[in-house]
């Protein structure tokens, strides 16, 4: 993959040409390998030291630097992997440029801002400081993020962190976490007619419902966060029932309960299995089992941080407003905070296009990124 060294555009439009649907999502899809060897291919073209650390078979995450790979090091961060392209209006790997936009899965989530960290690297990053740039691109972001867990446990560190994800060019420092609950209900099956005798798992799971919403209902009341608002709960999926002449046995319903920055896990449970007692104190017969499927922490960094700071010297000096907001999505964020990496997301592109019919990114916010991030690069390897 031949890409002019520096050019974020061609390089953006090469990344998205390539199909890297997370395969646990679509499972007929190529996953990550291909996207990962082409930009490592690019990124040693361009200089970088390049690795491939591989998250699961044929599943590589890229691992580029350039400076001393021992010195303190600024870590630049995207995901490899996109979601399905099931009823896109458009083609989805052809990386079109119509009315100064590149069109295609992946375009603003997150391959521009993939393009424009990797770009920027090579533009600022000084091959003779004394700091590094650690450019990541992981795979499996959107599933499990088996990637960044890879990337850790390989003992992949850095000073501090900016993942490209799509924030429309604002400085997100906080994002929820979510748990997922499965909630099991158990009745007593019968025929229709034996209302003496059958328990009805689905109305039992309703009586919950209606708890959890009046609970829903006192949230804005409740713990807020400056840049995220409330937390919020509500019911994912439900399934039960055998027939319609049958009280049912059996009903399962799953919740996700998204977090803010403060709020564990075991409150979220609490909140659940609560809900359950009030019931149950109603209605003695309800049978409720709550078990916690899979859980995401929140990510939050404060607004004073060294990472903040210099994303908004950068904005500045490029005369661009200076944005802050908390950004709706989960993003590897959360996982770089965990392991003591101060992270906040950054990039070209607008959320609410990831995942969606029409996915496009705009070819002048991934220059003005580049131009954001080549400017944090420099102050990083110019530091002393």
């Amino acid at each position: 993959m031949a890409i002019p060294r520096g050019d974020a555009i061609a390089l953006a439009r090469a990344l998205i040409q390539i199909d890297s649907r997370n395969p646990t999502l679509a499972p007929d899809s190529p996953g990550e390998g291909d996207c990962a060897r082409a930009l490592a291919s690019a990124l040693d073209d361009w200089g970088f030291s390049v690795q491939l650390i591989e998250s699961a078979p044929g599943r590589p995450n890229v691992v580029a630097r350039i400076g001393p790979a021992d010195a303190p090091a600024l870590m630049l961060n995207g995901h490899l992997d996109v979601v399905g392209v099931e009823g896109m209006v458009h083609d989805p790997f052809a990386a079109e440029i119509r009315n100064d936009r590149i069109y295609g899965r992946g375009s603003a989530d997150m391959k521009g801002g993939l393009a424009a960290i990797c770009a920027a690297a090579v533009i600022a990053g000084g091959a003779k400081s004394n700091r590094q740039i650690l450019v990541t691109a992981v795979a499996d972001e959107e599933y499990e993020s088996l990637g960044m867990h890879a990337l850790l446990a390989a003992g992949i560190r850095a000073e501090a962190a900016i993942i490209a994800e799509p924030t429309r060019l604002a400085i997100c420092p906080a994002h929820r976490g979510f748990a997922w609950f499965d909630v099991a209900f158990s009745g007593r099956a019968a025929h229709g007619s034996r209302y003496d005798i059958g328990i009805d798992a689905i109305t039992h799971a309703g009586l919950l419902l209606a708890e959890l919403e009046r609970l829903e209902q006192t949230r804005d009341a409740g713990p807020r966060h400056p840049l995220l608002g409330r937390g919020s709960l509500h019911a994912s999926k439900i399934r039960g029932g055998v027939g319609m002449s049958t009280y049912p046995e059996s009903c399962n319903l799953a919740i996700e309960r998204r977090t803010l920055p403060g709020e564990s896990i075991e409150k979220a449970m609490r909140e659940i299995t609560d809900a359950c007692a009030r019931v149950k104190a109603r209605h003695p017969d309800l049978d409720a089992r709550v078990t916690l499927s899979t859980a995401q922490l929140p990510s939050d960094v404060p607004l004073d941080s060294p990472i903040v700071k210099r994303l908004e010297r950068a904005l500045g000096r490029e005369e661009m407003p200076v944005k802050i907001e908390g950004l709706s999505a989960w993003t590897d964020a959360a996982l770089l905070n965990e392991a003591g990496i101060p992270t906040v997301c950054f990039g070209p592109g607008d959320i609410a296009l990831a995942h969606a019919a029409e996915e496009f990114v705009p070819v002048e916010e991934i220059e003005r990124a580049t131009n954001v991030f080549a400017r944090v690069v420099r102050e990083w390897c110019d530091a002393t």
